[in-house]
């Protein structure tokens, strides 16, 4: 995952196998949001050893099993009804020799298993893709982040509806941005090659203050 130098980064230094299918949808190939969450966990490593994590459409699951490798207890999610990802997300646990929980998980449903979760961590890597999934998509992430106080949702997105549309549904769902980065900034620049187009990474919590208004 890193192509420092340093000689104790060569050491954690590690790979990751993806199986994909390009003729099937989209949820079976490795989107560049998914590369640049991938990074953000490897170059965060330290804050995710241990944690309890979960992937909101995971799909090729890069990130869930990054954070896997460096230690998480990692729960892997997409789609109940698309059984060939969640499939698919266990072909690629197996063959990566990773102990990842899988579930199936359609966003804004209330399905049983959702309301065990209580994660630290919740990643989502361009789950910010089609608008009219977004106040699904808020819905399970204000669930669970009220589910475990002090979590966090991590997430890579292309720029596509802009920032008010996200910014107007995180107020409305009372949450909050906790940093922002532009994924060139922290980027390797030997990894930028595959990246196009205006990609971000965000952190965000509830909003304790706008909760209590």
């Amino acid at each position: 995952m890193n192509e420092n130098n340093d000689e104790k980064t060569n050491e954690e230094a590690f790979s990751i196998s993806i199986m994909e299918n390009i003729e099937e949808e989209y949820g079976m190939f490795v989107w560049p949001c998914s590369i640049v969450l991938a990074e953000y966990i490897w170059q965060q490593r330290s804050f995710f050893t241990g944690k309890s994590v979960l992937e909101l459409g995971a799909g090729t699951s890069l990130p869930g099993l990054v954070a896997a490798k460096v230690g998480a207890n990692v729960t892997l999610t997409d789609d109940s009804s698309r059984l060939e990802v969640l499939e698919n997300m266990r072909r690629v646990c197996h063959l990566n020799k990773l102990n990842c929980k899988i579930m199936g998980i359609t966003w804004g449903e209330w399905d049983l298993p959702i309301f065990s979760l209580q994660p630290s961590i919740i990643l989502g890597a361009d789950v910010l893709y089609d608008s009219k999934d977004f106040d699904n998509l808020f819905t399970t992430v204000t669930f669970l982040l009220q589910n475990t106080p002090g979590s966090v949702f991590i997430t890579s997105y292309h720029n596509r509806s802009g920032h008010h549309l996200i910014e107007y549904l995180m107020v409305k769902w009372s949450l909050k941005c906790t940093k922002l980065l532009d994924a060139f900034s922290f980027m390797p620049s030997c990894k930028c090659s595959t990246l196009t187009g205006n990609i971000q990474l965000v952190e965000i919590t509830l909003d304790d203050q706008q909760s209590l208004a």
